[in-house]
């Protein structure tokens, strides 16, 4: 029996693809072990979105062939959006690697690793469009699972290479999901996390119409789930009726998740978006309107090519007016392949460092302003981590894991991971809260 460890990189949707590899495998001749040492095969999940995301898979592979070199490893295979992109490069440059399995491969697993230890040197990259692998029941299931409820993605921004790493935009049936959720929930988890390229655009594909509510209405129903969250939900296709969802559902917590990426309509349309900065403002306005206690995040690129100083000072404007409650920025990256790296124009890296470090500054006062209003207010605490006898780690609706601040909670009684406790908070750090269980 041969030992694998799979080492994740990227987003919470790799996390998927990664937890669907582990289950597939065949027990009877690979055995999961939590330790690159431990390995005789090891799989590096790699991301490809972004340079500073495709130094970080270069360097995590580098460091994982020194297993093979000098360690009880035999096999290191690459997966996931950088192995897709550029495999040929990547079995060239780094001759140690063994085997490459594309986005769309991963239901191979087993045959693809026997045929590695088979000594078989290949590229399995096709299959781009494949199906979801449906039926996946995981073995080890957390209090906070993400669920991917479809595949690629149809925006086709001009920044962007993803459709050419997931293809196209697949959603999952409803019913599919909802078999997965209520498996996750009867195991022990408690917040769901939906996640897609862009989740707005669920069921367009499948059912003609915009159903992520419809989705959400279902997953509602499943007894013992007590969180739905929504990640990367774009603004071009938020329906009223998904408003009316946030509004009124109590399972979906009131926490959007919303990449716009500029404001300035000069940017967007180079960056072909499918919004402007009109239906961007009447969207978020009425959110708050309609759901006061919403806490919405977003992320900004900086630099993109041909971005004035005066679309720079709209976004710089916007984001003083609007105050996010949460942010993120993205100084632009020129991917080969895409249609904006052939754009004139082109921002120097310290014009967009020095943008990026002005939102950021700005965002900070934002962050500290917005967070000091909940001093002395009663919030429910979702308990992540134990730090000793009497201080734990948690996060409230507001905050999405690994990406968003946490709650530190001091509390004299013994707390559970996975209990919901009320917590009233007693003070504020930049990012994050402080309290005490009542």
């Amino acid at each position: 029996m041969n030992n694998v460890h799979i080492v994740t990189l990227g987003c919470s949707k790799n996390d998927v693809d990664s937890s669907i590899m582990y289950s597939l495998l065949d027990k009877k001749e690979y055995k999961i072990v939590n330790s690159a040492n431990e390995a005789d095969i090891l799989i590096i999940n790699t991301c490809g979105f972004i340079d500073a995301a495709k130094e970080e898979s270069i360097d995590t592979i580098l460091e994982s062939v020194e297993y093979k070199n000098k360690g009880r490893c035999k096999k290191v295979l690459l997966s996931g959006c950088l192995a897709q992109r550029y495999p040929e490069e990547l079995l060239k440059e780094i001759p140690e690697i063994d085997g490459i399995i594309g986005t769309g491969n991963i239901n191979y697993i087993n045959e693809l690793l026997n045929r590695s230890l088979a000594g078989d040197l290949f590229i399995k990259t096709d299959n781009l469009n494949s199906a979801y692998i449906e039926g996946i029941k995981k073995e080890v299931v957390n209090i906070t699972e993400f669920v991917k409820i479809s595949e690629g993605c149809n925006n086709n921004c001009s920044y962007c290479i993803i459709p050419s790493l997931r293809g196209k935009n697949r959603s999952r049936k409803i019913e599919d999901i909802c078999s997965e959720v209520e498996y996750l929930v009867s195991k022990g988890a408690r917040e769901i996390i939906l996640i897609a390229q862009n989740t707005t655009d669920y069921g367009i594909d499948l059912y003609s119409k915009y159903s992520l509510a419809n989705l959400i209405k279902e997953i509602s129903k499943i007894k013992d789930l007590k969180w739905i969250r929504v990640l990367y939900l774009y603004p071009d296709h938020f329906t009223d009726e998904l408003i009316e969802e946030f509004k009124t559902n109590e399972k979906l917590i009131k926490y959007v998740d919303m990449p716009l990426q500029h404001i300035s309509d000069n940017v967007l349309k180079k960056m072909n978006r499918k919004t402007n900065k009109d239906h961007i403002i009447k969207t978020l306005k009425n959110l708050r309107q309609s759901i006061p206690e919403i806490v919405i995040r977003t992320t900004f690129i900086v630099g993109f090519p041909g971005e004035s100083d005066e679309d720079f000072k709209e976004l710089i404007d916007f984001i003083r007016e609007t105050k996010f409650d949460k942010l993120g920025v993205f100084e632009y990256s020129k991917e080969e392949g895409t249609k904006a790296s052939t754009f004139e124009n082109q921002i120097s890296d310290e014009v967009k460092q020095n943008r990026n470090d002005e939102i950021m500054e700005i965002q900070s006062d934002i962050s500290k302003e917005i967070l000091s209003k909940n001093l002395n207010k009663t919030l429910e605490v979702l308990i992540e981590e134990k730090i000793d006898e009497n201080n734990y780690i948690g996060r409230t609706y507001m905050d999405a894991p690994e990406i968003d601040g946490v709650t530190y909670i001091e509390s004299s009684e013994n707390l559970e991971v996975g209990d919901f406790v009320k917590v009233r908070i007693t003070d504020t750090l930049d990012y994050d809260l402080v309290g005490e269980v009542i």
